[in-house]
């Protein structure tokens, strides 16, 4: 009996020092203090909490692909922000050209960048990642995140374009509104999420990658084409920020720069969330989203970016390896 006893205390405690709960009820807590502390009004607050989960879902997707990439290829890349750029310039083209819809031509931007992925890894990085070169894929990627935003400024010029979004207006969500341009962009961001998971955990694609990210060496030793592997893994990475870029496109103005600061903030989602990890890619997305619009009812404009960076030293201070990264 007091066997029994204990392994369900043990239980219970693994529960609830577990990760997810305890990054559940700090959010809760925090949140339930600006309410009623806070000096906000209060629907002010829900809406800054529902723009910023449906924000913190696009960040999560731009963040899986940087974190699947590094996790299985051991490369930080550069060039993400850029290629989401790229993603959204292909629905805007579409879209401004043969008037494709725009969650059509995001159907149809994802095999392109798909390929251009699998292009950049096969005959760009292979040979650098091959020979556990670590400088040499930094320096590959910073350079393809020049070379991709010189060249849409030569093509689509520095002047702010925008698509427009195919369905008007926006609902009540727990009193505070959303538009559905935002709602589709959150539900299309889940969906690919549990899709990647799937893929990852369910099929036989999932089963090499998730080898050789383990060890590629073992991998390749079992008959695993490690340089295959290596080549649709960064590709499914472009893929999932073509689709947050035609997700985005709807809402956010397009410049040549404009993935910039969704690098930055990729970066410090990835590391928050502990490098390599799907799931912590997703936590760190929702919680950066919230830490920024929540943060902006108090520090208006880019002051916001203050507490995200200070969220991301306090997590890394007390939990280096990030919320889901092995020590």
């Amino acid at each position: 009996m007091t066997d029994t006893s204990t392994g369900q205390q043990a239980q219970i405690l693994r529960v609830s020092t577990h990760p997810t709960t305890v990054v559940a009820v700090t959010v809760v807590l925090l949140l339930a203090a600006v309410y009623v502390v806070g000096g906000k009004d209060s629907g002010l607050v829900t809406q800054s909490i529902v723009t910023g989960v449906l924000l913190g879902g696009v960040y999560a997707l731009v963040s899986i692909g940087l974190t699947l990439i590094f996790g299985v290829l051991g490369v930080v890349n550069f060039a993400q922000g850029s290629m989401l750029t790229m993603s959204m310039y292909i629905v805007y083209a579409l879209v401004a050209g043969p008037g494709i819809p725009v969650y059509v031509a995001t159907l149809l931007a994802i095999p392109v960048m798909f390929m251009f992925g699998m292009f950049v890894q096969q005959f760009l990085l292979n040979r650098l990642t091959s020979t556990g070169s670590h400088e040499g894929p930094l320096l590959v990627t910073l350079g393809l995140q020049l070379l991709i935003a010189n060249v849409l400024l030569m093509i689509f010029s520095g002047r702010p374009k925008s698509v427009g979004a195919p369905f008007d207006g926006s609902f009540d969500m727990f009193g505070a509104i959303a538009s559905y341009s935002r709602v589709i962009a959150f539900v299309g961001a889940v969906l690919v999420g549990i899709a990647l998971t799937l893929v990852l955990r369910r099929t036989s694609l999932g089963l090499s990658i998730r080898a050789v990210a383990a060890n590629a060496q073992g991998a390749a030793l079992v008959g695993v084409n490690v340089r295959r592997v290596y080549a649709l893994t960064f590709g499914i990475g472009a893929a999932s920020v073509a689709v947050a870029g035609g997700l985005m496109t709807p809402f956010t103005s397009l410049t040549p720069s404009v993935g910039e600061q969704f690098t930055i903030l990729a970066f410090v989602i990835v590391v928050l969330g502990g490098l390599g990890s799907v799931l912590g890619a997703t936590i760190g997305g929702l919680i950066i989203g919230l830490v920024q619009t929540v943060g902006a009812l108090y520090l208006p404009g880019t002051g916001s970016l203050i507490l995200v960076f200070a969220v991301f030293v306090v997590v890394l201070f007390l939990r280096p390896q990030g919320l889901y990264g092995a020590k």
